[in-house]
């Protein structure tokens, strides 16, 4: 989670001021704040998260505290694919998160019929791999989504408009979803050779190959 920190600060004459930070991780935010306490001059420090909800230093702590048991540390990589030829779509999403100080992937894919084009596969790629953050019970917390289409990574950031009915309404089911799960995206446009195991989980749905599986990630 993504945190400012405001503060009043009192100079040894009596003149005071609130200051406010730049965002910053949560656990940045706790040190500073904890290392700012020491010097007598910082009072009322507070920190406040994208929903614009407050936390004391006690409430942070025990925050940070709770998700060590919880997935965080997300990356969700996403890649769709459409066979013109048969109408079918494969979708790929491989998460990497952290959990109980241990490192995890996970690898999901899935076939659909339903779709109509190469970008609504994307998009259905990535709501796949956001469908496998609910099921892992994540919440209240900052997730990274990289994928390889333009489209989709420029039209959720709000560099290109949504023109397309079929794909608005794409755009709806994530941004709905992500409201109700307080995730707090942020997207990554990069080569598709940088993301091949998305695009080859989305092959192998289309190949009629389904996969399921999450392995602990070892040095």
């Amino acid at each position: 989670m993504q945190v400012l920190i405001e503060w009043m600060y009192k100079t040894p004459k009596g003149t005071e001021t609130i200051l406010r930070s730049e965002e910053m991780p949560a656990a940045q935010a706790l040190l500073l704040a904890e290392d700012m306490t020491k010097t007598g001059r910082a009072k009322n420090i507070t920190f406040i998260d994208p929903f614009d909800t407050t936390w004391t230093i006690k409430e942070l702590k025990g925050y940070l505290k709770g998700i060590e048991t919880e997935p965080h540390n997300i990356t969700v990589y996403f890649d769709g694919g459409f066979d013109h030829a048969s109408n079918q779509s494969g979708l790929g999403c491989a998460i990497y998160y952290e959990q109980n100080g241990k490192s995890y992937r996970l690898r999901r894919n899935a076939p659909s019929a339903e779709l109509v084009s190469n970008n609504e596969a994307e998009y259905a790629a990535l709501y796949l791999g956001l469908q496998e953050l609910e099921l892992l019970n994540v919440h209240h917390l900052p997730a990274r989504f990289v994928g390889d289409s333009q489209v989709v990574i420029n039209q959720l950031t709000g560099e290109w408009p949504v023109l397309e009915s079929g794909l608005a309404r794409w755009v709806d089911r994530i941004e709905e979803k992500l409201a109700r799960l307080e995730i707090q995206p942020t997207y990554e446009l990069v080569q598709r050779k940088l993301n091949t195991e998305a695009d080859r989980l989305a092959t192998q749905a289309l190949n009629g190959v389904t996969i399921t599986a999450t392995v602990e990630l070892t040095s």
